[in-house]
């Protein structure tokens, strides 16, 4: 008997989105997440605070190469 359902990994489509982090000038925060590549809005996916944050979002959605940062 299985409670809950099932956790598939997450995913995103190359074609429409691009991964990215955000960073703040004034701060120092980043956030990784996606940006459309049609209207190039940013959609937040977690707070990158050190290089495993940032290694646990490259392999929870599946990033190889380089991440682009925006200011």
């Amino acid at each position: 008997m299985r409670f809950g359902k099932r956790k598939t990994a997450p995913h995103y489509d190359e074609a429409e989105k691009t991964p990215v982090i955000r960073c703040s000038i004034c701060t120092g925060e980043q956030v990784a997440g996606f940006r459309r590549k049609d209207n190039g809005t940013f959609e937040e996916v977690m707070l990158i605070r050190n290089e495993a944050d940032l290694l646990a979002f490259r392999e929870a959605w599946g990033i190889t190469g380089e991440i682009k940062k925006i200011y």
